[in-house]
């Protein structure tokens, strides 16, 4: 019996435009009722998400910032942070990058240095609170993670950079344009993992939905693990089942009903 779905939200439960499907709130409630937890594991701020589900955000549960950051009815649950000066090296680094913006995203807000429009406004659907700041470097905040942007693509002009960082730090593509650098034990699949032992959860009870590289561990910790139609090929291979519906053919929903799991 399934006791927790955990999906992604851009290209998974979100449309292209970044839209909750208006069927979402009847849907949640008749699998609160039927005691299946419905919860977002995404590399969006908490407080973007809190925003997102604010009619429900007591009883939810979010994975924030790719899983390092965790909230359950509104209290801290887990945290795993990235060590200030491994930050530092990483805001070095995307600084030297051409067509590369950096964003810090702490515990209680995100910061970044520029006022370009187009990077604001991109990133401005993610982070409910954000700050313009002189100096990244200068940030007193809990760190959760460094994102990079570029709008060239990230995989093929700054992904390469970061290659000799992979067996100390989790770098992961997170979309086309953004790459999330973390502590090397932080993902959505470890956080998961962490709140299954909490809740006294099994992965043979969890139902796990995504779309990108950043949901990859993910599909590790649930038996029923669902690439989205729309999904990178990897993810797709790592995931057991594929939806038959797109991100924007309500396919996290509709799959949640061809399972009659909202059946009595």
């Amino acid at each position: 019996m399934i006791k927790l779905i955990v999906t992604d939200m851009d290209g998974t439960l979100l449309n292209d435009k970044h839209e909750i499907h208006p069927d979402f709130w009847e849907i949640e409630k008749e699998l609160t009722n039927k005691k299946i937890m419905f919860s977002v594991a995404s590399g969006r701020q908490f407080y973007n998400l809190e925003s997102k589900f604010e009619r429900i955000k007591d009883r939810m549960l979010f994975f924030a910032e790719n899983g390092t950051y965790v909230v359950y009815k509104g209290k801290e649950i887990y945290l795993n942070p990235l060590q200030r000066e491994d930050a530092v090296k990483f805001i070095e680094i995307g600084r030297n990058l051409d067509h590369t913006q950096l964003v810090l995203c702490g515990k209680n807000s995100a910061y970044i240095e520029t006022k370009d429009e187009i990077f604001f406004k991109e990133i401005n659907k993610y982070y409910e609170r954000l700050e313009i700041v002189e100096d990244l470097t200068k940030v007193d905040d809990t760190i959760l993670k460094v994102t990079l942007c570029n709008f060239n693509g990230v995989e093929e002009h700054t992904y390469p950079h970061f290659q000799d960082y992979k067996n100390n730090f989790k770098v992961a593509i997170a979309a086309s344009v953004f790459i999330d650098i973390t502590s090397l034990s932080a993902n959505k699949g470890n956080a998961i993992k962490e709140i299954q032992k909490e809740l006294n959860i099994t992965p043979e009870e969890t139902m796990v939905f995504g779309d990108y590289l950043n949901d990859l561990e993910m599909m590790q910790n649930a038996k029923f693990s669902y690439a989205m139609k729309n999904a990178h090929p990897e993810i797709i291979s790592a995931s057991k089942y594929v939806t038959n519906f797109s991100n924007n053919e309500n396919g996290v929903l509709r799959t949640i009903e061809e399972l009659g799991l909202l059946k009595n």
